[in-house]
């Protein structure tokens, strides 16, 4: 019974979509009471003096507003097997882990069923606004994920990446079949422990397929750069395999050969398109639709420490549309992508009011809004109160606070689903994190209906600061973008990049660190080191340079494949590539990673720009 999916009703689902946003306000405040009503008898909030209440005032006055690091004991008990109600009502039966790409290190979030069921939501709202704008047929999806291992915590409790426990879902697999997005690999190759004999079966899976593949996907654009730069060393042992029937050696997994072969039979006339498709292409511009011809569109996370591989993307994809994912955590899912027309640096995601109750801490006060005869000077010292989803400024900046777990559907369940309900684990929890600061700075660009859609701008606290200058995570991309023009003229780009505040020398400086296409010239490596010095325009790095209380910038140039020895570390750590990012500022926190930086440095350069 099961396996009957029910037909994908596109407008259905929109029309659902827009009715769910047209008052949001009153979706916030019943999302908010159910989340308190399903965990009222969470220890973390009997400790608050809720008292049972759930009205949106009496939690803000009793819940305090916290990062990670104020959860992390009750989520170590959750995991050490402690199954009394301490964050929420009923047990906790999985643990998910953050990618650890921040701070050097995983953390450990609470997974649920509820959870799944929002991602399988978000994943329906934004094909249906997709597919109305790209129509795909009935075909497969070039998926290019991976699960990492999932192990058991000290309390019993399966742990994984959230990406690997929403691929080991059943409901993952119905959603994508009924959104015609199946993979076309087999899950042998999902699930391999081997992440790059699983990216190589990938791309041949691919290539077996090429006729059938409608769209290309993975969770973050670097995955996809990643794969097709490894497609480019191995497209002719892949043309091998095709024309023989017969699998490299360098597949070693049993499993994952015994499943491709059932795929993998001789076919020289295939071998021979892909051999001379990719013979005729001008330094790999279109590689994408030249490979796979019906393909409508290439799909992922593109946003924030994303936007610096769209350059490569587009150079791939040729004209093939670059459209960007929906926006969330491992803590969490925010919102949507529905206006998928919008290219990926102006893509926005209007807030599903019914998935998690949200606050929004304003970056910028506006003083006109005080009352002034209240004001002292410890008003300046105080952070801004926060406020609701709908009160909201078009154009202003805010930092997100989530408080999750209520989900639910935006229609009432089938007679179908709600089988499936019954047959999911029924002591699965609801709601897990209270006034959790996400760490996340978006800006609204505008509503849909009178819930706001949000521009992804930065992580709050990856910041470049030696002194009274506060750099974001964009400001380093712009930086880098500047300097990078630099090395277009010579034909070169800048395959990966990060930072390093250096306070060993007096004064600290800023370093950045570049993976290059190629061998550069010296004069213009200099010149690239001043233009990021430059391209550095905070009013107080700024000064800062000019009176040397920051020292000149660092260029350090790295050998090729060192972005590769970072990502092959946190693998080893049990990450997944598919929720895998580049860390853009490397703390002394993070000194695995530093030491893999500082011991591939090929070439260093001092700014000489103040």
């Amino acid at each position: 019974m099961l396996e009957k999916m029910e037909k994908f009703d596109q407008e259905k689902v929109i029309a659902e979509f827009e009715a769910i946003t047209k008052d949001a306000e009153k979706v916030q405040r019943e999302t908010l009471k159910k989340i308190l009503e399903e965990n009222g008898s969470a220890e973390y909030l009997q400790n608050l003096g809720l008292n049972g209440r759930t009205d949106p005032e009496s939690f803000k006055s009793c819940v305090p507003l916290v990062t990670h690091k104020e959860l992390e004991t009750y989520i170590q008990r959750i995991a050490d097997g402690d199954s009394s109600p301490i964050l929420t009502g009923k047990p906790i039966t999985t643990i998910s882990l953050s990618s650890g790409t921040t701070q050097g290190k995983p953390k450990f979030v609470p997974f649920n069923d509820e959870l799944m069921e929002t991602t399988m939501q978000i994943y329906r709202t934004s094909f249906a606004f997709r597919n109305r704008e790209f129509p795909i047929g009935n075909g497969k999806a070039l998926q290019l994920i991976y699960s990492s291992k999932q192990f058991k915590t000290k309390g019993g409790l399966a742990a994984g990446t959230a990406t690997t426990n929403v691929y080991r879902n059943f409901q993952y697999k119905q959603t994508m079949k009924a959104i015609q997005s199946q993979s076309c690999s087999p899950d042998e190759v999902i699930f391999g422990p081997d992440f790059h004999q699983s990216l190589y079966c990938h791309l041949l899976c691919g290539l077996i397929f090429r006729n059938e593949v409608q769209l290309v996907s993975s969770t973050f654009a670097h995955s996809i750069i990643h794969a097709f730069r490894t497609f480019e060393q191995v497209w002719e042992e892949l043309c091998t395999d095709i024309r023989d029937g017969v699998l490299s050696s360098r597949i070693t997994v049993p499993t994952i050969r015994t499943a491709m072969s059932r795929l993998l039979k001789p076919d020289p006339h295939l071998a021979e398109l892909i051999y001379n498709k990719c013979s005729g292409l001008s330094n790999w511009y279109r590689l994408i639709p030249e490979l796979f011809p019906n393909a409508k569109y290439i799909y992922g996370i593109m946003t924030g420490s994303m936007e610096p591989y769209l350059k490569k993307l587009r150079h791939y994809a040729g004209e093939l549309p670059l459209l960007s994912a929906d926006y969330g955590s491992s803590e969490g899912w925010i919102g949507a992508n529905v206006n998928p027309q919008l290219p990926p640096k102006l893509a926005t995601y209007a807030v599903l009011p019914h998935i998690g109750y949200f606050e929004f801490i304003p970056l910028r006060v506006d003083i006109e809004d005080q009352d002034h005869n209240k004001m002292d000077r410890s008003f300046l010292c105080m952070e801004p109160k926060p406020v609701g989803l709908t009160e909201v400024k078009i154009g202003e900046e805010y930092e997100i606070i989530l408080t999750n777990g209520a989900g639910g559907r935006l229609n009432p369940a089938s007679q179908k689903e709600k089988a499936r309900e019954h047959i999911r684990s029924n002591h699965v929890p609801i709601g897990c994190l209270y006034r959790y600061r996400l760490g996340d700075v978006v800006k609204v660009m505008g509503f849909h209906n009178s819930s706001p859609e949000l521009k992804f701008v930065c992580r709050s606290n990856l910041l470049l600061t030696i002194n009274i200058d506060k750099n974001t995570e964009k400001d380093l991309q712009l930086a880098v973008e500047e300097a990078g023009k630099l090395l277009g003229e010579e034909k070169l780009e800048v395959v990966d990049f990060t930072s390093h505040v250096d306070t060993s020398t007096e004064p600290g400086h800023y370093v950045i660190f570049w993976e290059i296409s190629g061998e550069a010239n010296e004069e213009v490596l200099k010149e690239c080191c001043n233009c990021l010095d430059k391209s550095f325009v905070d009013a107080g790095y700024v000064s800062s340079r000019k009176v040397n209380t920051i020292g000149p910038l660092e260029l350090r140039v790295v050998w090729r494949g060192t972005f590769q020895k970072i990502l092959d570390h946190y693998l080893g750590l049990g990450a997944a590539v598919s929720q895998f990012k580049t860390p853009r500022c490397v703390g002394q926190a993070n000194n695995n990673v530093l030491q893999i930086l500082c011991g591939n440095v090929a070439k260093s350069y001092s700014s000489t720009a103040f």
